[in-house]
């Protein structure tokens, strides 16, 4: 009897001791995830504390700096602040009634350059001033700067193609049409004088200068016609096609069969 008693008993124990066990090392993980939690929590928190430590060694390196050059940062500051406001008093004072005054003067060439009467629109009436002084007297305005184009088309005219080029490089615009306008413009003024490869350079980048149906198409017919001028019959036919292609609507594009037909004939016959 006295066997089986402590036989039991020490059955009942072993039971007893794999639910300890497990609780014991619940605890013991309980504990260790507890401190990995507080380790890096005061990791992160002297990693704040050395941030902060950085802010305020920078802070009063900057606050050395201030002191060390206050003058100098004065004088910059002062400096800036004239600069901001003599741009803004020039603009308002200077430049704006300069502007109204050049668009007042242009008005009267621009009639006369509609009339086809170009002296009178290049060199004025003897009332009024003509592009070519109003391109030298109002230069840094925007109606200046058109003078620089209407000389430009002006003296192209008249067979002046040297003054035609003089003024039409200074002309600069990002106008949807008269901006490639230009350029093309340097093209014939070039081509007249019979340098062909800077007048081709100038009708491309007058092509390509602005997407549109109208200067792209006419310029890249003039740049097709002058290929095949030079016998580049390849580039004359690429040029064509992208007429076809791309600007299908423009006028150009109604007889474009034609030139394209001419220049792979042109080629074959080369």
């Amino acid at each position: 009897m006295e066997r089986k008693f402590f036989h039991f008993f020490n059955d009942k124990d072993k039971k007893l001791q794999r639910p300890v066990l497990l609780y014991r090392i619940k605890i013991y993980f309980c504990k260790l995830k507890k401190i990995c939690t507080m380790s890096k929590k005061k990791q992160k928190e002297e990693k704040t504390q050395q941030q902060f430590e950085n802010i305020e060694q920078s802070l009063s390196k900057t606050e050395e700096f201030i002191v060390e050059n206050q003058k100098l940062l004065t004088i910059i500051v002062a400096v800036l602040v004239v600069v901001v406001l003599g741009f803004f008093g020039f603009k308002k004072y200077y430049l704006q009634p300069k502007e109204k005054s050049a668009e007042e003067q242009i008005y009267m060439a621009q009639h006369y350059f509609q009339a086809d009467s170009l002296d009178k629109a290049l060199y004025g009436d003897g009332n009024n001033l003509g592009f070519v002084d109003i391109a030298k007297m109002y230069s840094i305005t925007k109606a200046g700067n058109l003078a620089n184009y209407y000389a430009g088309i002006c003296f192209l005219k008249k067979g002046n193609f040297d003054n035609a080029i003089k003024y039409l490089k200074k002309f600069d615009s990002d106008d949807e049409m008269v901006g490639p306008m230009a350029k093309g413009a340097l093209g014939d003024a070039y081509l007249e004088k019979g340098d062909k490869a800077k007048a081709l350079s100038y009708y491309m980048e007058a092509a390509n200068l602005r997407d549109n149906e109208f200067t792209s198409p006419l310029f890249l017919l003039k740049a097709g016609e002058l290929d095949e001028l030079m016998g580049n019959y390849d580039d004359a036919i690429a040029a064509y096609k992208r007429i076809q292609q791309d600007y299908y609507k423009s006028l150009e594009a109604r007889n474009i069969e034609k030139y394209i037909a001419r220049a792979k004939e042109r080629k074959r016959n080369k």
